[in-house]
């Protein structure tokens, strides 16, 4: 879709070029940036580079510098210093200690003494699931260890920190598109459905993985039924049932991902430009426009603070649900 030059919501709808204000045109002779069109490349064809995936780019970008940039300062244990790297610190560990280890817990052990009053005594059962290992070394110090599903032991600070790069993931880059779109004249790639969709498929495909590596693919699926004691007939018929709802229900669950980021960002964009509209439309209305015009402009610059502290929370939310539904796929009792 193309926004046009005077369309309020172009801010929200893709687009093949960029539009700035007159005055850039100063510096690059137009105020509009056509982006390319990849031609005569018989594998792509007329492949369109938009704006979303520009900024999407940027997020990326901005995603892998900084990050790469906090974790030189902390390798080795050493503190990070200056406010530029506290902050972003400050960030990743509430995500860590306030969304995903809570959310997540301890990945649930597929011993044959579970529920039965039985200790594995710390060993793990040589079936490649993942198990929480406390070991001590000689200096007397516990350490705990995750055995993952290629049987090799990963020394983390919690379990539940082996699914701490998607998260942290996930939660940055939707951040940072977040922030982009607060930008003028740039755009909110995650008002689109086609961008949100592609990260709730991810989280999909994720937890799956997830839930397979701790279970077996079979038995992730078989999970979502629980065991339940039932005459033959009427768990031939129920069973079935039960498991396509649960099917169903996990699919809606991702699809709810991508529809409420999308639905949130495109909501406080859309506020804006209608207050915007409103300064338009009383344009020619003298008397009237000088009271549209100061309560609009309050009205957007509240809701614009509004939108930065949504940019922060729709991340939270996103990566808060995905990272309950990796729970029940790696506790699925």
């Amino acid at each position: 879709m193309s926004a046009g030059h005077d369309d309020p919501f172009g801010h929200v709808k893709d687009s093949s070029v960029f539009e700035f204000p007159e005055f850039v045109s100063e510096f690059f002779g137009s105020h509009v940036l056509k982006l390319p069109l990849i031609e005569n490349v018989p594998i792509i064809g007329s492949f369109q580079i938009t704006k979303f995936m520009v900024l999407q780019v940027v997020a990326a970008l901005l995603t892998i510098v900084i990050f790469r940039g906090l974790a030189s300062r902390v390798r080795g244990g050493k503190p990070v210093s200056g406010a530029w790297w506290n902050f972003w610190e400050a960030v990743a560990l509430f995500v860590r200690d306030e969304v995903v280890r809570p959310s997540i817990g301890y990945p649930h052990q597929h011993d044959h003494g579970a529920g039965h009053g039985h200790d594995n005594h710390g060993h793990a059962a040589d079936h490649g699931h993942a198990h929480a290992v406390v070991s001590t070394d000689h200096g007397g110090a516990a350490a705990l260890h995750v055995a993952p599903a290629t049987k090799t032991q990963v020394e983390v600070g919690h379990p539940a920190d082996r699914y701490l790069p998607f998260i942290w993931s996930v939660f940055f880059y939707i951040l940072f598109c977040n922030l982009l779109g607060a930008f003028p004249f740039l755009g909110s790639a995650t008002a689109d459905t086609a961008v949100t969709g592609a990260l709730a498929l991810m989280a999909f495909l994720y937890v799956v993985k997830c839930g397979s590596e701790q279970s077996g693919f079979v038995g992730f699926w078989k999970s979502l039924v629980p065991h339940m004691d039932l005459p033959g007939p009427i768990a031939f018929f129920l069973i079935p049932m039960l498991w396509t709802i649960e099917v169903v229900g996990l699919l809606i669950k991702h699809c709810v991902l991508a529809v409420r980021l999308f639905a949130n960002m495109l909501g406080g964009h859309t506020v804006i430009s209608v207050f915007l509209l409103f300064i338009a439309q009383s344009a020619d209305h003298g008397s009237v426009w000088w009271l549209v015009t100061p309560a609009s402009t309050i009205g957007q610059l509240s809701i614009g603070l509004l939108e930065l502290f949504v940019a922060f929370l729709q991340a939270y939310v996103f990566s808060l649900l995905t990272s309950l539904f990796i729970s029940m796929a790696v506790n699925p009792h």
